[in-house]
């Protein structure tokens, strides 16, 4: 009974880990921005869900404020960073492209500032969300894949094979 207990006590992600499946999805969801057509990323959509870009920019938008607020305990919009302030509203895939390449750089800098009990302190995101730290990040990826899978949708409907979902490399 005792070695139950010690195993259900052990976790079964690392920090590092953790972060390597994130950026797995990140860079899976930047090869589905990348098929889009130029004008199809801004303006296609189905059943009245919003265009590609749109569901990009929230996913950008949670990444960079979120982890702010994970690393930070002050969750804050993303246009209320004083890093992001720069960012305008990208016009073109590629500037969309960027913005996705600079939030995947934040990650990676920031990450490795959460402190290892930090994950499982409850906090409330963005004042209204109580949860975990670790909830929060789980929600990240669950919200991009959720987007994610829209893409994969509309890119089929615009006769364009998306990316294998399983290959995250």
């Amino acid at each position: 009974m005792e070695k139950s207990k010690i195993q259900s006590e052990q976790s079964i992600l690392t920090s590092e880990s953790f972060l390597k499946h994130w950026q797995a999805h990140r860079r899976l969801t930047r090869k589905v921005i990348q098929e889009f057509p130029e004008d199809k990323l801004f303006s296609f959509s189905i059943g009245g869900m919003r265009p590609f870009s749109e569901l990009a920019k929230e996913m950008i938008e949670m990444a960079g404020s979120g982890l702010h607020g994970v690393v930070t305990g002050k969750w804050v919009k993303y246009g209320e960073l004083e890093q992001y302030a720069h960012n305008r509203e990208p016009k073109s895939k590629n500037e969309l492209l960027t913005l996705w390449d600079e939030i995947t750089v934040q990650i990676d800098t920031l990450w490795p500032k959460i402190p290892s009990g930090r994950f499982e302190e409850v906090d409330v995101a963005f004042g209204q969300y109580e949860g975990t730290i670790t909830s929060f990040i789980f929600y990240f990826i669950d919200n991009e894949v959720h987007h994610r899978g829209q893409g994969y949708v509309y890119l089929r409907a615009l006769g364009i094979a998306p990316p294998l979902f399983w290959e995250r490399d």
